[in-house]
């Protein structure tokens, strides 16, 4: 049976502006969920996926923190600066886009906050696209006493304290996300609780989401979109729990599409008997219909934007008709999209 190809227009739908999700829920699991994973959608709130799951299941999270990538600043001529800082190298150096009427040369500077000086090293990254900067200081703790949090360009106001918590998972552990693993802004203590109570299991790896997760795809044919490399670890814990889950018979399911691409990312590393090849190391997996998944069996995830590389994965995962199906209920239904939208739980497909 000669697999179906798609083009970049079969990824697209027609999403009211008023739909998308400008505020969280006032509490985290009062969002609604869309439960996909059979024929016919059901219509629930977040707060039941632990009734949705059985116990020995296994949910793993992405528990990497945001950090607050976004900074403004001014060359030395006074023309405005603005940064969104996509990696923190070693030695005090960061990768960085820089939004300028004109783009700084290597060898100047960037005053960032009216604060400190940063040195541009020059152009960094395969396209080009990136600055190479070093800082006189430590990155992580410049970005967090100067910068903002790198709300999504679909996002009309300006970084709120109320963002610096919303815009972060309740486990976020490790920094180095300039995005948030939205599906996993859901959960709160209550959803946790509940979840072990129920007798599901957790276990986390770490994936820090770069801005290409919002990178769009240009190609109308697919082969010819190159996914942005993001940096992601697998502990050698969480291999051996994923392994007793399939021992068991358990379903693995993922919080987030960071997970998922982590996890099958690790399983195609994997050599010999291995499940997963645990350790650190970068992907640059770009999953579409066709691909086959070797790990996870659910998948919590919240609603992407049209044409977007993430409902391609989603497609991929519960298969095309059925994703676009629900898309369209999740439309008519309003449910609210994108990163402080709602959640759907799905099945992978036969």
């Amino acid at each position: 049976m000669t697999a179906t190809l798609y083009a970049l227009a079969d990824f697209d739908y027609v999403l009211p502006a008023e739909l998308i999700a400008q505020q969280p829920a006032p509490q985290r699991s009062a969002s609604r969920l869309l439960d996909g994973r059979g024929r016919w959608p059901v219509d629930r709130q977040f707060a039941e996926l632990p009734a949705l799951l059985d116990a020995g299941d296994l949910l793993v999270f992405n528990d990497t923190r945001v950090i607050k990538a976004r900074l403004f600043g001014e060359k030395p001529t006074g023309g405005a600066v603005e940064a969104l800082v996509e990696r923190v190298l070693p030695g005090g150096e960061v990768l960085a886009q820089l939004r300028a009427s004109k783009a700084p040369r290597a060898g100047s500077t960037v005053r960032f906050a009216g604060a400190f000086d940063a040195e541009v090293l020059g152009r960094a990254g395969p396209d080009g696209s990136l600055y190479h900067l070093r800082w006189p200081g430590d990155p992580l703790q410049l970005l967090e006493r100067h910068g903002h949090v790198p709300l999504p360009p679909y996002i009309g106001h300006a970084d709120t304290a109320g963002d610096a918590e919303r815009y972060q998972s309740v486990f976020a552990q490790r920094p180095g996300a300039v995005a948030a693993p939205t599906a996993s802004l859901h959960f709160d203590a209550g959803v946790l609780d509940a979840l072990a109570q129920r007798g599901v299991q957790t276990a986390t790896i770490t994936l820090h989401v770069g801005a290409g997760t919002f990178q769009p795809v240009r190609s109308d044919d697919l082969a010819g979109h190159r996914m942005h490399s993001e940096w992601y670890e697998v502990p050698a814990a969480t291999v051996a729990t994923v392994a007793a889950a399939h021992a068991r018979g358990a379903r693995v399911v993922a919080a987030g599409t960071t997970t998922l691409r982590a996890l099958e990312s690790a399983a195609l590393a994997a050599a010999g008997d291995e499940v997963l090849a645990a350790g650190a190391r970068e992907t640059e997996l770009f999953i579409t219909p066709g691909f086959r998944f070797r790990v996870v069996d659910r998948l919590v995830t919240n609603f992407h934007l049209p044409r977007s590389t993430l409902l391609m994965l989603v497609c991929a995962f519960a298969g095309y008709e059925h994703a676009m199906a629900l898309y369209r209920h999740a439309v008519e239904a309003r449910y609210r999209f994108f990163s402080y939208g709602d959640a759907m739980l799905l099945a992978r497909a036969a």
